[in-house]
């Protein structure tokens, strides 16, 4: 029995999909750590986790009969893709089912700050009424920045210039501008001009402490700060500074350099209790629509790569899929190193076999190689040994079709 070990409870459909497809399912309701993920993998053909579990080489090595790994969210910073790559692990994430869900939550944070409703919120609760404007804004007419102009950055940007914002943006690759936003030359162009800023980077290592005292002192007084992206991406405690000192006026953050491993644990931050900060517990794309659509996509594809070796949009395979013939009996999928010959290797070998190829196909990425190749006559058993057997071969799978 194919069986896929869930971590900190991507949505029930997932089941559902997997069940429909011969995968069984077991479920932890929060992350784990090196020792015990390796324990729990005994057995494993799949892992789903999120943004809590590391996934690294230690426990990859010690799993390498692992097929593949599903991120239920948009980062795999947490995977070892190297190691993944090299042992043949496929890894599939979500990376646009809560686009929507994270920048709805910024433009409502967005809004909350320049209306200081969180400071007149935490007034109120303790009794104080203090009906007043000052410091009050409309968000209309006033500057968004935005770092990182991916699918969440482009997607605030459209509704953000929809509320009457202007918007510029600054991307380390060059990028379409939507609407009316317009690149800027540097980050740095962009902290200076804008009345808000909201970073929207990905996790990888060069954008630790990304922000930090030196990026603040350059914002305007007044402005506001969100980061709804990765937590090492932005130095705390010099974000509590600018914070404390009236150098910036208010911050939401989504995402903190340590985070608990499962609901109900501690969570401590520089930020906490400060009224004109917004604190949320990594719920970006925690709404019932996202988290249903991220755990309907990544169990099909991992379900489709179980069943047929599809590894369309694999972050870390080449992307590849084909469709079956209608006389193919089995696909035989090579995961292998990319060097010269290996596809003539592969057909030498099937054809002093007599097998009866049906279709092929093979695509490449960096130092990784995968063919899928369908047959319709029985395949060899010796065959299948020598293909194992080749030096390029990293992972060999074959899949009956029918």
């Amino acid at each position: 029995m194919t069986r896929a070990l869930l971590l900190e409870n991507p949505h029930p459909v997932a089941d559902s999909v997997f069940a429909a497809h011969g995968i069984e399912v077991v479920r932890h309701s929060g992350a784990l750590d090196e020792d015990e993920l390796i324990g729990a993998l005994d057995g494993i053909d799949y892992l789903g986790i999120r943004s809590k579990t590391q996934v690294g080489a230690r426990v990859l090595a010690a799993r390498p009969g692992l097929r593949a790994i599903g991120a239920f969210c948009i980062g795999t910073n947490q995977v070892d893709l190297e190691a993944a790559t090299r042992l043949g692990i496929g890894v599939f994430n979500a990376p646009y089912s809560n686009t929507r869900s994270v920048v709805e939550l910024a433009i409502g944070e967005i809004i909350d700050l320049s209306r200081r409703v969180t400071v007149q919120n935490s007034r109120l609760h303790r009794g104080v009424w203090d009906k007043s404007a000052d410091g009050a804004h409309e968000v209309r007419g006033h500057t968004l920045g935005i770092i990182g102009y991916g699918s969440i950055g482009t997607q605030l940007s459209v509704l953000a210039e929809a509320m009457g914002m202007n918007v510029i943006f600054y991307d380390s690759a060059e990028r379409l501008a939507l609407g009316n936003a317009t690149q800027m030359p540097t980050m740095e162009s962009v902290l200076r001009e804008a009345d808000v800023v909201s970073i929207h980077v990905d996790g990888q290592e060069a954008n630790t402490n990304l922000i930090g005292r030196r990026e603040f002192a350059m914002m305007k007084t007044g402005a506001l700060f969100l980061n709804l992206s990765r937590g090492f991406i932005v130095d705390v405690d010099a974000l509590h500074e600018a914070l404390c000192s009236g150098h910036l006026a208010g911050a939401a953050l989504d995402v903190f350099p340590h985070e608990p491993k499962k609901n109900g644990d501690p969570f401590t931050s520089a930020l906490a209790l400060l009224d004109n900060v917004i604190l949320t517990p990594h719920i970006g794309g925690s709404t019932e629509e996202a988290q249903y659509d991220i755990g309907r996509f990544v169990a099909a594809k991992i379900s489709d790569y179980e069943a047929n070796g599809s590894t369309d949009m694999s972050v870390n395979l080449p992307n590849l899929a084909l469709a079956a013939g209608p006389g193919s009996l089995s696909r035989i999928r090579l995961i292998h190193s990319n060097v010269p010959g290996v596809l003539a290797r592969v057909n030498q070998v099937l054809a002093d076999a007599g097998a009866n190829v049906d279709g092929q196909i093979l695509s490449t990425a960096g130092a990784t190689g995968y063919v899928l190749t369908d047959v319709s006559s029985p395949l060899d058993e010796a065959a299948l040994a020598c293909l194992e057997a080749l030096d390029s071969t990293i992972r060999l799978i074959v899949t009956p079709l029918r």
